[in-house]
């Protein structure tokens, strides 16, 4: 028995993602072999094969995976696929754009955003918005399995020498056309992986306002998120949604600035190690979760916060 992971990268570096990822493939079965298919993707081959708990790297090389279009790295994975137990990826916009069209091409029951592996056939994932853990068994003779990143840690980037074998491209089926790829880019901590996150809310009552979030995350070298209502209302931009239907976060500190804690959102941070809650509405719900909160309005605080982050940066300096 043996895994195959999907590498996440951008034909230059590895992803993050993908170090979690292994880590939880390892807790299934130690012989895991990682696919780096892309376009010139040598460098990420090289950061593979240095990860200690790898074991084989599998280097595909074709422009048609240059921008991973699910429908031209499907057929090569299901081609792979003749050889593993378990197929397995991060549960990111990565993996969920390719993993279904993978599962139903081997006719087998994808298992999503699983938390916890208890063996090689059962897991554990949250459902209804985290709010319980279902324990899944899976009868499958191949496993398609999606990795939540944040619940596993990174697997060791350096000790490793995994050996590297050639996997012949296949055809792409030209039913889909990459068009362009815009990214938003920050000097800021990426979302998924900050140490320290803060989260505007409908509270923050405009994008304006959200200037004062941004002034403290610059000052904690913190990453911006951002509740869907606050999202919905035109405040600041979906990628910045943390929740159910946004990113989940597991930060050393969470930072929820008008709030209400609705359990949509709850859902993609509840698990942050520390979570602190500034929110003039002593009753909402994020109190409830919070480690610490604050009964405050947000728009005295927020400047009295900076205020004091100020002179803490005039003090170390």
């Amino acid at each position: 028995m043996a895994v195959l992971l999907i590498a996440e990268h951008n034909n230059s570096n590895l992803k993050v993602y993908t170090l979690n990822a292994i880590t939880a493939a390892s807790e299934i079965d130690k012989e895991v072999h990682v696919l780096v298919a892309g376009n010139k993707c040598e460098n990420v081959v090289k950061e593979v094969t240095s990860v200690s708990l790898v074991k084989k790297v599998l280097h595909s090389e074709s422009p048609d995976y240059e921008n991973f279009l699910a429908e031209n790295l499907s057929p090569l994975i299901v081609k792979l696929a003749e050889r593993y137990t378990h197929i397995i990826s991060s549960a990111n916009t990565f993996g969920k754009n390719f993993m279904p069209r993978v599962a139903a091409l081997l006719d087998t029951s994808q298992i999503s955003d699983i938390i916890k592996v208890e063996s090689s056939d059962v897991f554990v994932r949250p459902i209804y918005a985290g709010n319980a853990l279902a324990t899944v068994k899976s009868k499958d003779k191949k496993k398609c399995i999606t990795i939540r990143p944040t619940s596993f840690d990174p697997a060791p980037s350096s000790g490793g020498s995994a050996q590297v074998e050639k996997a012949e491209s296949v055809a792409a089926p030209n039913i889909s056309k990459f068009i362009k790829r815009e990214e938003t880019k920050s000097e800021r901590p990426e979302l998924g992986t900050a140490r320290v996150v803060i989260s505007g809310g409908r509270g923050m009552e405009s994008a304006d306002n959200f200037k004062l979030i941004t002034a403290i995350a610059d000052k904690l070298n913190a990453a911006v998120g951002a509740s869907r209502a606050a999202v919905d209302a035109g405040y600041i931009s979906n990628d910045h949604q943390v929740g159910q239907t946004g990113k989940v976060v597991v930060p050393d500190l969470y930072i929820a600035v008008g709030i209400s804690g609705a359990i949509q959102h709850l859902a993609g941070m509840k698990e942050s190690k520390i979570i602190v809650a500034i929110n003039k509405d002593g009753e909402a719900p994020i109190f409830s979760t919070a480690d610490y909160g604050l009964e405050a309005d947000l728009f005295k605080a927020l400047p009295e916060f900076l205020e004091e982050l100020n002179k803490l940066n005039t003090i170390q300096k």
